[in-house]
């Protein structure tokens, strides 16, 4: 990177990744419990490479005259170094695997179902007692004309109740 920049008095002894670099230290041989000194090296390093890398990336966004960052001015800022834009378009690729993973999770039919299903007892409930029953919500407010058809759909649920 350029030249580094003066962190900011509200970050200074404040660390920001202390538990994944203690994790990461562990993992690749050290002790169990880091010495303090290393970790708050190591989370300073971090962070400003990360603040390094986004302030490089909003400067490729103006240079391109845009106010808004997008993820072609990070693939730019880390174009050189193959190991990292590598590491990053394979955590993209993941990334939209499982947005298209949870859609296919992401139904309405369940919801559709419950809606009905509560819907139905409450009429059930008017049927019982006779009352007509305002809501007001709106959701699963009959209006007039569709009785029939609820009726037709759901009378073997409330004939049987009385």
């Amino acid at each position: 990177m350029t030249e580094p920049r003066a962190r900011a008095a509200r970050h200074k002894g404040q660390l920001n990744f202390e538990k994944e670099l203690r994790g990461l230290l562990f993992a690749h041989g050290d002790d169990e419990d880091p010495l303090p000194e290393t970790v708050r090296v190591l989370d300073e390093i971090t962070t400003d490479f990360i603040i390094e890398t986004c302030h490089a990336a909003s400067r490729h966004a103006t240079l391109n005259g845009r106010q808004k960052v997008k993820l072609e001015d990070f693939k730019f800022v880390v174009r050189k170094d193959n190991r990292l834009l590598g590491r990053m378009m394979e955590l993209i690729g993941m990334e939209k695997e499982l947005k298209e993973a949870r859609k296919g999770f992401n139904t309405d039919e369940g919801k559709v179902g419950l809606e009905r299903s509560s819907g139905t007892k409450k009429r059930r409930r008017t049927m019982k007692t006779g009352e007509k029953e305002e809501d007001g919500e709106g959701g699963d407010d009959a209006e007039e004309g569709d009785d029939g058809m609820e009726d037709q759909m759901f009378g073997h649920l409330t004939s049987t109740a009385g």
